[in-house]
């Protein structure tokens, strides 16, 4: 059967390559509303912008919430409490101490750890989003995903249904299935296996993305401020790009596995040693 014909639309957005592909296409009114979502999640939730939430908040004080803080944050409960403490939204500081900071000077420096009481400092009730003293708030273990979401939302709003949202590495489908390779986290352009996504979402995390320096990437253990060390790569699937998102980066340590299995998450992760796992439930077809 041929291929279903479906319109390409490219952009860079947020750090980063986005491809969306929608069998109806898309207007102008259905862009302009996704390059609205994305900027103003951008506004609120960049820690590399100087007008951000996020940059506004860095010296303490409060704001009004963002629209995701709530559903966001709750999950990054859920992930602190599952990793031991080892995921945590106030790692920004720990981030930049390496390097990967608001201007990417990429130079290093002594590696610290995240206040491990964020849920103490950082709080959102009552529409007020607050740092009750200077942090650095970073929603990468699963703000991308749910930014996927967010614009699956927008182009659902103007009819477009049968589309696909990938953010590079963070993927979301609907009214179709895609075959999806699992790239190699060491030999780009090969992959380790393939999965079918159908109405769901998928994200992938590798510590040889956004990597500099000796040994440096941006995958934290925020407890130390070091980079993860026993794990290479991890692929995720759910219903929600943000809840992908998350159990991506949670399966970089040793709680990911049960919270996967308490959200009903299929998963494949690679240690760095190239061995690789996989949950009971995954139907991905793997060459290793």
């Amino acid at each position: 059967m041929p291929a279903l014909a479906r319109e390409a639309w490219t952009f860079d957005a947020i750090g980063t390559t986005w491809s969306v592909e929608a069998r109806d296409g898309f207007t102008e009114a259905a862009r302009a509303d996704v390059a609205a979502a994305i900027d103003g999640f951008d506004r609120a939730w960049s820690r590399f912008r100087g007008d951000s939430t996020v940059a506004a908040l860095a010296s303490g004080g409060d704001a009004p919430a963002p629209p995701d803080a709530e559903a966001m944050l709750s999950l990054y409960a859920r992930l602190d409490d599952a990793t031991d403490g080892a995921v945590n939204p106030l790692v920004g500081e720990a981030l930049a101490r390496l390097g990967y900071d608001a201007a990417y000077t990429l130079a290093p420096s002594s590696p610290r750890s995240a206040p491990r009481r964020w849920r103490e400092l950082l709080t959102w009730h009552a529409g007020r989003l607050r740092l009750h003293e200077p942090a650095t708030i970073d929603v990468g273990a699963l703000g991308k995903g749910r930014l996927v979401d967010r614009v699956l939302e927008v182009l659902a709003r103007h009819g477009v249904t049968d589309v696909v949202v990938d953010a590079s590495g963070d993927m979301a489908v609907r009214g179709r299935t895609e075959r999806v390779g699992l790239e190699h986290p060491y030999r780009p352009g090969a992959a380790i296996g393939i999965v079918e996504v159908t109405d769901a979402a998928l994200c992938a995390s590798a510590v040889t993305r956004r990597a500099w320096g000796d040994g440096l990437h941006h995958v934290l253990d925020a407890r130390s401020g070091t980079p993860v060390r026993a794990y290479a790569a991890t692929w995720a699937i759910a219903p929600t790009a943000m809840v992908a998102d998350a159990l991506a980066t949670a399966l970089f340590f040793d709680g990911g596995p049960a919270l996967a299995a308490d959200v009903g998450v299929e998963w494949v992760r690679m240690r760095t040693d190239g061995a690789v796992e996989w949950s009971p439930g995954s139907k991905a077809e793997l060459f290793t």
